[in-house]
């Protein structure tokens, strides 16, 4: 955490003390005992009834796994009934890989404290991802050495993110028809390519270069790194690309790639709804590859499915909560004049 985000609370730690005594949480995933879906199912403990003869029986903590590969007894953590139970239990330790805020605006208990809160819905991580994340000095030194040299002076700036998942091949090459135009003087547009691949930039840029266009504004295409791939927990690659991340949310207007949690930071960070490269869109050379998103909230992947008690549609249950357009089984928050 200390190589990429400075602490946001005064005199203060975001991190637990090197003497806490829960000393194995870092380890606890879907096996562990004190997992709450596993209690559930295991019937440890149970909601609707009276089954302990008093608090102490209670587990001294409780594990909430919501990581991606959560069960449908995990996702009763947005239940009511079972936020009454946890209620009792001194200690929860929550482990998630995903954006998780749009679960908990169905929680009943939660909707008061919510709306006092979030009063515009579709703002939620905007106002928590700037009031939270503020860069190192390190990696703000690799965000302002590379906005003054290609950002700074642009009449405008266009971030496109395209992530390249594993089952994704390369793009096939096309070359569209040339456009001839006069030359112009007005600053240029910036246009900032966030990718861990070259060959979107490659592309990009030549296309600039050897075509004029329509109106003759001059493009300028830059990408800061191409990595190639992915590497986890090594810092200098996870300092560029929080820095990417936030050099993306500086963009005037902004381009994602659809299911992609990168661009979900960067679009909430900027306060941008993106234009998005829809899945299965980015390889082919269709006339209309992307559209822009309902709002600028990243979207829950692996949210509860059903109502609690009805079972109804969790995408239905409060109108500012509604299903992705990039991933139909989970949810995003809204705005209410949406």
């Amino acid at each position: 955490m200390d190589e990429l985000f400075c602490e946001p609370f005064p005199n203060t730690t975001w991190l637990l003390p090197p003497g806490f005594p829960l000393v194995s949480y870092q380890g606890f995933y879907l096996s562990t005992p004190e997992r709450y879906g596993k209690m559930r199912e295991d019937g440890v403990l149970r909601t609707g009834e009276i089954n302990r003869s008093a608090a102490g029986d209670l587990p001294a903590f409780a594990y909430i796994h919501l990581d991606h590969n959560q069960t449908d007894a995990d996702k009763l953590f947005f239940c009511d009934d079972d936020q009454r139970l946890m209620s009792s239990i001194q200690w929860l330790v929550m482990r998630t890989d995903g954006y998780i805020a749009p679960g908990l605006f169905l929680v009943r208990a939660f909707q008061s404290e919510l709306d006092a809160l979030f009063p515009e819905r579709d703002a939620v991580f905007h106002h928590l991802g700037r009031y939270l994340f503020h860069p190192t000095n390190r990696v703000w030194g690799l965000i302002t050495r590379y906005y003054d040299a290609h950002l700074a002076r642009a009449r405008r700036v266009v971030g496109i993110q395209v992530r390249v998942f594993p089952w994704q091949a390369d793009s096939p090459e096309h070359d569209g028809p040339p456009a001839a135009a006069p030359g112009g003087t007005a600053k240029p547009t910036a246009v900032l390519i966030t990718s861990l691949k070259a060959w979107y930039y490659d592309k990009i840029k030549g296309a600039y270069w050897e075509r004029a266009t329509a109106n003759g504004e001059v493009v300028v295409v830059d990408q800061p790194s191409h990595e190639e791939a992915q590497r986890y927990h090594v810092k200098s690659h996870e300092r560029k690309a929080w820095a990417e991340v936030y050099l993306l949310s500086t963009a005037d207007t902004l381009v994602t790639t659809a299911e992609s949690t990168f661009g979900y930071v960067a679009q909430g960070l900027g306060g941008m709804r993106p234009w998005v490269l829809r899945m299965g869109m980015i390889n082919t050379t269709v006339s209309w590859p992307c559209s822009r998103d309902v709002s600028m909230e990243p979207c829950y992947h692996v949210a509860p499915v059903y109502d609690c008690r009805r079972r109804e549609d969790a995408g239905k249950i409060v109108p500012h909560v509604r299903h992705c357009e990039d991933w139909p089984t989970g949810l995003k928050l809204v705005d209410l004049k949406d």
